[in-house]
């Protein structure tokens, strides 16, 4: 399933294709896909007219911002978005097709035919489900240290469970939350509420190292996850544990073990992150107890490190134009 990195990245490539245009009509040949309305004929008759001001995200949920209507849609295990000439054939397992008044078409295609589409007046759509309930966005200026803390410190569950948690923190999957907790020398079976807040910060510096790095790369490709012209995201050639089970560790050299934790594949190693051990922390001096504030000493700033790359921006350098990499999810 296509995690924050991958839609981040269908969403900067859709930003430098679809933005401006205007929708002339909307084909849905797989009814289940469109969840709001329920009503197919008025979902493609409410959004015909009305021009693409811009792509946004929300945890793993692509918002396509239009003038009085927002499209909220989530790819889920396979879906992709292409760019085609109304003029070129339709591939098999196209579903929605956006006819737009220049002659290009903006088609949805879904395999396993799992994805979702919402339609809201714009605002709306945080009221309701989908997005109702989503936890705090890692790349926002939202996500600091402290509020981290607070969404994870008290959960009881383990913390690779807590960390997929869409309601706790947002865009988060199996690759990124073990690739995380591996940085960060935590056990993916260590209960939540009873990580130091030392360890709470390496984590948070974790995750935004590793959505950073997967964004920059364009995502990972795994398994059948590439964009429509064949190009895959680059960062499964960094991942350093996900995948890796009986390969020498990259930090100690002890073979990658892997487990299932919360229903989930999951892969650790078992030097670098101890059961109920201090992984990267060393051992406990006892100074820091779980849910005491950060020490003055640790030379943290406030807020998000990362945010400020992100903000404002619908690629690493600003606009992404449509000679650029898609990196994955989407065929121009």
């Amino acid at each position: 399933m296509p995690e924050l990195p991958e839609v981040e990245t269908v969403r900067r490539t859709l930003t430098g294709l679809i933005v401006g245009k205007t929708i002339q009509s909307v084909t849905v040949s797989l009814p289940r896909i469109i969840q709001r309305p329920d009503d197919i004929r008025r979902f493609e008759t409410e959004l015909a007219g009305h021009q693409i001001l811009e792509v946004g995200r929300r945890g793993k949920f692509l918002r396509i911002m239009m003038d009085g209507i927002v499209l909220v849609s989530h790819l889920r295990m396979e879906g992709r978005y292409g760019l085609y000439n109304s003029s070129e054939p339709v591939e098999k397992h196209t579903h929605v097709i956006f006819h737009f008044t220049d002659g290009t078409e903006l088609r949805y295609k879904d395999v396993r035919q799992f994805g979702t589409m919402h339609l809201f007046l714009p605002g709306e759509e945080f009221n309701h489900k989908p997005l109702v309930k989503l936890g705090l966005e890692p790349l926002d200026e939202s996500f600091t240290p402290d509020a981290f803390r607070k969404a994870i410190a008290k959960r009881t569950t383990k913390i690779k469970p807590a960390l997929l948690n869409q309601e706790y923190v947002v865009g988060l999957g199996n690759i990124y939350v073990d690739e995380a907790l591996f940085r960060a020398g935590i056990h993916p079976e260590h209960p939540a509420n009873t990580l130091s807040n030392a360890e709470l910060d390496l984590l948070y510096e974790a995750i935004l190292t590793t959505l950073t790095e997967a964004v920059d790369a364009g995502g990972s490709s795994i398994k059948s996850y590439v964009n429509g012209q064949g190009e895959m995201g680059m960062f499964q050639h960094s991942l350093r544990i996900y995948g890796r089970q009986g390969e020498p560790c990259q930090n100690c050299g002890q073979p990658v073990e892997k487990t299932v934790v919360g229903g989930r594949g999951t892969h650790f190693c078992p030097n670098c992150q101890p059961p109920g051990g201090r992984g990267r922390l060393g051992k406990s001096d006892g100074s820091e107890k779980p849910g005491t504030k950060p020490s003055a000493k640790s030379g943290k700033k406030p807020g998000n490190p990362i945010a400020k790359k992100f903000a404002g921006k619908q690629g690493p350098e600003g606009p992404v134009s449509s000679t650029e990499s898609t990196g994955n999810g989407v065929r121009r």
